[in-house]
């Protein structure tokens, strides 16, 4: 497979534009869910040097671009005391389960690539470690969010079609409205998000911009 940068600095306004554009018609629930930041946490899942470094052979090419939204997002979110959750995903042999045959290798805890980047600042924040897609599974990440009385949750990181649409899915079953952010993720192709955004825009999720987000604090 060939990764692909469909975000760039240059490019990726105008596409999250397109995208949102090409998936909003289909949200039947955007009437009922309007984005509340007394109600909100936000997600930045598996902003990790393995995914961020160019000489890691799992680096997210497009996750460049993302970096300033979410690093907006955090600051906003973290101005308001709003709660932010990181997750940092790692695995061992024993809790890998299928992961392990699946991918090439796996991100050990004590592997530099597994640190969250520096860019991002997670002071006065939530780091939850997870070791499957589902950053709820065996994790107390419902526990966290129900005793900050959060109801809604904001979904940024890495990778769009993997940790992210898994973990958006999950908390939506769990009873959480779940807006997704169309610039603030990224995965290896265009293709690959595009149909993230189109089957949770269907039924799961609220696609939105980081510009809709932050005018909502403001």
């Amino acid at each position: 497979m060939k990764k692909e940068t469909y975000f760039s600095s240059a490019t990726i306004e105008a596409k999250a534009r397109e995208i949102l554009a090409s998936v909003e018609s289909l949200h039947c629930g955007h009437m009922h869910n309007q984005f509340q930041l007394d109600r909100a946490a936000l997600f930045v899942l598996d902003m990790q040097s393995y995914f961020l470094n160019e000489s890691s052979h799992a680096f997210v090419p497009s996750a460049v671009a993302i970096l300033p939204n979410i690093q907006s997002q955090v600051g906003t979110f973290a101005e308001h005391g709003r709660p932010i959750i990181f997750t940092r995903h790692t695995n061992t042999p024993a809790n890998a389960g299928l992961l392990a045959g699946w991918w090439r290798d796996l991100l050990t805890p004590d592997s530099p690539g597994s640190q969250i980047i520096s860019g991002l600042d997670t002071k006065n924040s939530s780091v939850i470690e997870k070791h499957q897609y589902d950053a709820f599974y065996q994790t107390n990440l419902e526990e966290v969010l129900y005793t900050k009385n959060v109801d809604q949750v904001l979904v940024t990181g890495v990778m769009t079609h993997l940790c992210c649409e898994t973990t958006a899915r999950s908390a939506f079953a769990r009873g959480f409205s779940v807006f997704f952010s169309i610039d603030g993720t990224a995965t290896y192709t265009e293709g690959f998000h595009r149909a993230t955004l189109l089957n949770l825009a269907h039924g799961f999720a609220v696609p939105v911009l980081t510009e809709a987000v932050l005018a909502v604090f403001r």
